[in-house]
């Protein structure tokens, strides 16, 4: 879409008269402007021209609702109470104009009304600081539930989901009655603090006040989706009395898949018709986590039969599971179609040869990326180096996997985070260059930043293969210390120790596992039948 400079918007208005047939602003629009063109004796009606800004609007062409609003007050057309707020959707995107459009309010007196003040509040929700929201809710002369329900969605957009509920008791307060987009406010800050007794609260409202609806229902269902509450999510979306749309039946889809109700996703596809791309996403994250190549084959085909093989992310999906289920000839065959390759796609691509062992095929895809990051834009980021090293620490390529790492950071200015030299420590233990992994550890210590138990479990692990006691015995005492007990941690520093025959500090730890009540974990492996 073309761009258009918003420069004219504090121009002082001038006295003149508009043609019958508005011509001026039409080489830039679409039909319809033609159309509203043809309307003869505007003669200033700014009602008509309001009416072409929230069409434009509501079309998604912000650029043109600007464009007239330019023309708007370069030909004088008088601005009222209902021309800025569809102006000030249009610049949800932009910082700079939105805040020009907050002049001209003040200018013209609108800044008192309702509508006006509610819209200014949503454009700086989405666009600026949360204190510039704060600034214009306390200015709001007349705070209705519109106004109260925009600032608890501002303040949950901006990762305040405990001061929503501050807002919301000040709401209750001020004696302001909620609604049910208020409760749909709420109950995502419940999602957002895992606020389960809160959730359930909100959840006997909306029963005592009947405000059940597809919306509702959907943000409940995400609620226990988060805590891990299926079966209380099923509950809502099978006493949901009214037809179900798409978007209820993803929420259902995406908690099955987080909690690991694979075939319930699979029941769910045979239900839903006409598919969408976020549920065919989500068959495809259940066969990848199931490792079920059949059920993986069969969802592709049902993308092929609704035509959506185009759709990048939904390829990207395919490629991670044809990858995940063993099929890596699969997974390059759908990469080789996307007509419109992402970082994620590249990345996808790479991972999908380095856990394959595959690690010279691995690198070669990531030099392909860098030579046509120029014609395609798409850069490398923090992840795709992750598989980069991940690739190389797989088929012990430890000189790659060294240029990679300096790579990221020289050519692209990327910080390794603690992922990538746990990465890169691993390696070099593999290799037994103990001393050079020692070395990237100890920089991490001493900066106190990014030494996380990832870090620390490939450090002790590469003194086991070097067979370095002194190194890691530093390294498990400091690991044992990180953050709340694991019970991860615990079997990672007994395995060290009884890799040394150390066998009074492997019975000290399993008595203080026992102490701390932890489990350990067991391993588990799929078979698709």
């Amino acid at each position: 879409m073309k761009s258009f400079s918003i420069k004219l918007f504090l121009v002082p208005r001038r006295a003149s008269s508009l043609p019958s047939t508005a011509t001026s602003f039409t080489s830039q629009c679409r039909p319809t402007s033609h159309l509203f063109d043809e309307i003869p004796h505007l003669d200033h009606d700014p009602c008509r021209f309001n009416a072409l800004l929230s069409y434009h609007v509501r079309a998604g062409e912000p650029a043109f609702a600007l464009q007239l609003f330019q023309q708007m007050r370069s030909l004088g057309v008088p601005l009222d109470s209902y021309s800025f707020p569809p102006v000030l959707s249009a610049c949800s995107t932009s910082q700079a104009s939105g805040r020009q459009v907050h002049a001209l309010m003040l200018k013209f007196g609108c800044i008192s009304s309702p509508i006006t003040a509610t819209s200014l509040l949503d454009m700086y929700s989405s666009n600026s600081p949360i204190n510039d929201v704060l600034s214009v809710f306390d200015e709001m002369l007349e705070k209705d539930t519109v106004a109260w329900n925009a600032l608890l969605s501002s303040l949950i957009t901006h990762g305040l989901a405990a001061d929503a509920f501050a807002a919301f008791r000040s709401m209750v307060s001020s004696r302001v009655y909620f609604n049910g987009f208020t409760l749909c406010s709420l109950l995502k800050a419940c999602v957002a603090l895992r606020a389960l007794n809160k959730g359930r609260q909100i959840h006997a409202w909306v029963i005592v006040t009947a405000y059940d609806s597809l919306v509702m229902a959907t943000a409940l269902v995400a609620l226990y989706s988060s805590v891990g509450q299926v079966e209380a999510a099923m509950e809502v979306f099978n006493g949901l009395e009214s037809p179900k749309d798409l978007a209820i039946f993803n929420a259902l889809a995406n908690a099955c898949v987080k909690n690991g109700r694979f075939n319930d996703v699979f029941e769910l596809l045979v239900k839903v018709k006409p598919l969408d791309e976020r549920m065919l996403t989500s068959a495809i994250t259940a066969c990848s986590e199931s490792f079920n190549l059949a059920y993986g084959k069969q969802t592709h085909c049902i993308i092929l039969r609704y035509g959506l093989q185009l759709d990048t992310i939904l390829c990207n999906a395919l490629i991670n599971m044809y990858s995940k289920c063993g099929d890596l000839h699969s997974a390059h065959l759908v990469f080789t179609r996307i007509e419109k390759k992402n970082v994620a796609s590249w990345t996808s691509i790479i991972d999908s040869y380095g856990s394959h062992g595959r690690g010279n095929e691995a690198l070669t895809l990531f030099q392909r990326m860098e030579e046509e990051e120029v014609s395609c834009s798409v850069l490398p980021n923090a992840v795709t180096f992750l598989s980069v090293l991940s690739a190389c620490s797989h088929s012990g390529m430890v000189n790659e996997a060294k240029e990679c790492f300096f790579l990221m950071k020289d050519k692209y200015a990327i910080d390794p985070g603690p992922e990538h030299y746990a990465c890169l420590i691993d390696l070099l233990g593999r290799a037994g260059k103990v001393e050079e992994a020692w070395d990237l550890f100890c920089s991490l210590y001493e900066s106190r930043n990014g030494l996380t138990s990832s870090v620390c479990v490939a450090m002790l692990n590469a003194c086991t293969v070097g067979m370095d006691f002194a190194k890691g015995d530093e390294v498990a005492k400091h690991l044992l210390k990180l953050g709340t007990p694991n019970s991860s941690n615990y079997v990672q520093v007994s395995n060290f120790y009884g890799a040394f025959g150390r066998w009074l500090g492997v019975e000290e730890l399993r008595t203080g596992f026992s102490r701390r009540g932890l489990k350990k974990q067991f391993g588990t492996s799929h078979v698709a039948v």
